[in-house]
């Protein structure tokens, strides 16, 4: 998997693009849309405090810019050298740092939340539970750990992983699934939320999305859990 993303190094948006082209919207769209869930999580969670966070998986670190102000200190980690290479030049305020895919490279509760997007996918079943109790590891008590992934039960996601080149071995999973691995891990307070069910970012558009967010719709979901 290393490899596989230090190619896309210098295409990675372009690559995505194209995966989703055929739903008419840029991927700034899709970025945008997890963003405005991460702050609903955060001032629900947390308190309106701004909070250290780790990004597991960030890979170029597409999602950063748009976390400036809702977020304190990003840390980024990712197997690709040379993505956290890209992501350390086009986000230099921001932390990065490699990682062996098993062992977060920082202490125990040095974060306030965790997070990995569209990243378990790419890690084999078998490793799941691993990857999920280092998150919880890392995370302080009371902190938040959410992880945002493909809904399997979406027709069009399917189709865009189906498109998309560095998802030809993706091992999609089911929000009750996530929701199971992230309580085996010790979190509590655990639950999903769907989005990108639509394709507009219009007060009464994501006030039907609020309406139908535990409903299996949307193209992602976010399962999450309090240390």
């Amino acid at each position: 998997m290393t490899e596989l993303f230090d190619s896309y190094r210098d295409n990675y948006r372009d690559v995505v693009q194209s995966s989703i082209n055929f739903s008419g919207r840029p991927h700034d769209f899709f970025l945008r849309a997890k963003t405005a869930l991460l702050r609903e999580l955060i001032v629900e969670k947390l308190g309106t405090v701004k909070p250290a966070m780790l990004d597991v998986g960030c890979g170029v670190g597409s999602f950063h810019p748009l976390l400036r102000g809702i977020v304190g200190h990003i840390c980024g980690i990712d197997v690709s050298a040379q993505s956290v290479a890209q992501a350390r030049t086009d986000n230099p305020q921001n932390e990065y740092r490699a990682f062996d895919g098993k062992r977060i490279p920082y202490r125990g509760a040095s974060f306030d939340l965790a997070t990995a997007v569209c990243v378990l996918h790419h890690v084999a079943p078998d490793q799941w539970p691993g990857f999920i109790a280092e998150m919880r590891r890392v995370v302080r008590p009371g902190g938040l750990v959410c992880i945002i992934e493909h809904n399997p039960l979406n027709p069009l996601t399917r189709l865009a992983v189906l498109r998309c080149e560095f998802d030809r071995d993706a091992c999609l999973v089911g929000a009750g699934k996530m929701r199971k691995l992230i309580a085996a891990a010790g979190l509590r307070l655990v639950g999903s939320r769907y989005f990108l069910l639509l394709p507009w970012e219009s007060a009464p558009a994501r006030q039907i999305e609020r309406a139908l967010r535990r409903l299996p719709l949307g193209a992602q979901y976010a399962s999450f859990g309090v240390a």
